[in-house]
């Protein structure tokens, strides 16, 4: 059965990533992973009149990217599994409707390339498609104005902050091919300390990245030594604390295995971005330029990849809620 424990799937036919890319923008093209991502973009603008339509460019890049990639036309793919940060997902509706695929349009914050894959493997798997792309971004400029301030404010920024990646991640699962596929998932719940501070995203996700690799462990009945790496998407300095003190709370240490995409894609004080990248965009972007290149080329057997979202909006920031936190884990492996 592909039920696994309260939360979990465990694939039979373990859906293979036949395909994969990424684009960013100049200053992530600046980090360690710059030379591995696939297209870097200058201009901030994207040659478009609009930072959301900025955004949306980053998509529709990475998409065509990927399509070239996995030599596949675009009719090809059944569905895609597509959200961002922005209001009313307006970055995937605009960058990818030109392809004319059927869409599920999701949200699920920053941990939404976590969600996507898991629902397009969980299609894959089932035979309900032979082609699914999962595709997601974000964007410095937009998220800034959408939920922070607007940037010729000038606002100084706290170092608990994160800098959101101006990026964009898309995956193709196959029925067919692929080195490396999604053996599993592990879907996550709504988990909420009571977290306000808009400024400090690593906190806010912390416990529900916590509450879902402690579910996976439990439903898989494995530990943090099953996985060559355990890979959070955007939690940061603070973040990252917060999670390894949870887990060892509850008799789990993941130290050793432990990286954070915010953490990888750009160099810390050097590059001023306070606690570490965040945003869709960061844990797709690092997924795609370099998590799947470690399995692809053996040096990697496993890992967890559980991109961390933080379900906040401006209107229920400026009413005063707390800001819950979600994720969602991706088990990925060589064949």
């Amino acid at each position: 059965m592909a039920k696994q424990g309260k939360a979990s799937l465990k694939f039979e036919n373990a859906p293979g990533i036949i395909a994969s890319a990424c684009v960013a923008g100049e200053k992530e093209g600046e980090g360690p992973l710059g030379e591995m991502i696939d297209e870097i973009i200058v201009d901030p603008m994207a040659g478009k009149n609009t930072w959301e339509e900025a955004e949306s460019e980053l998509q529709k890049r990475a998409a065509e990217h990927a399509l070239e990639k996995a030599g596949l036309p675009v009719g090809r793919i059944r569905y895609l599994f597509a959200g961002d940060l922005l209001g009313q997902s307006i970055a995937s509706t605009f960058g990818l409707m030109k392809f004319n695929v059927p869409l599920f349009g999701l949200y699920g914050a920053c941990s939404t390339m976590g969600e996507s894959l898991s629902l397009g493997a969980s299609f894959v798997n089932a035979g309900y498609a032979d082609n699914v792309m999962c595709v997601t971004s974000s964007h410095f400029a937009s998220a800034e104005k959408q939920f922070r301030f607007p940037l010729d404010y000038g606002n100084q920024r706290p170092f608990a902050a994160t800098w959101t990646v101006t990026g964009s991640g898309a995956v193709i699962l196959s029925q067919d091919g692929g080195n490396v596929c999604i053996k599993g998932v592990t879907t996550g719940k709504i988990v909420d300390y009571g977290i306000r501070d808009s400024m400090n995203m690593g906190a806010a996700m912390a416990p529900a990245a916590a509450d879902v690799i402690y579910r996976n462990f439990l439903d898989f009945g494995v530990d943090g030594s099953y996985y060559d790496h355990i890979v959070t998407g955007d939690l940061g300095e603070v973040g990252q604390r917060a999670l390894l003190d949870l887990l060892q709370k509850k008799n789990f240490d993941i130290s050793e295995q432990h990286l954070d995409c915010g953490l990888m894609i750009y160099n810390g004080e050097e590059q001023d971005t306070h606690a570490g990248g965040s945003g869709c965009g960061c844990a797709a972007v690092t997924l795609c330029a370099a998590l799947l290149k470690k399995l692809e080329q053996k040096e990697w057997r496993r890992i967890l990849f559980v991109p961390t979202g933080a379900l906040l909006s401006p209107t229920s920031f400026n009413e005063g809620q707390n800001i819950p936190g979600i994720a969602h884990a991706v088990i990925i492996e060589r064949r």
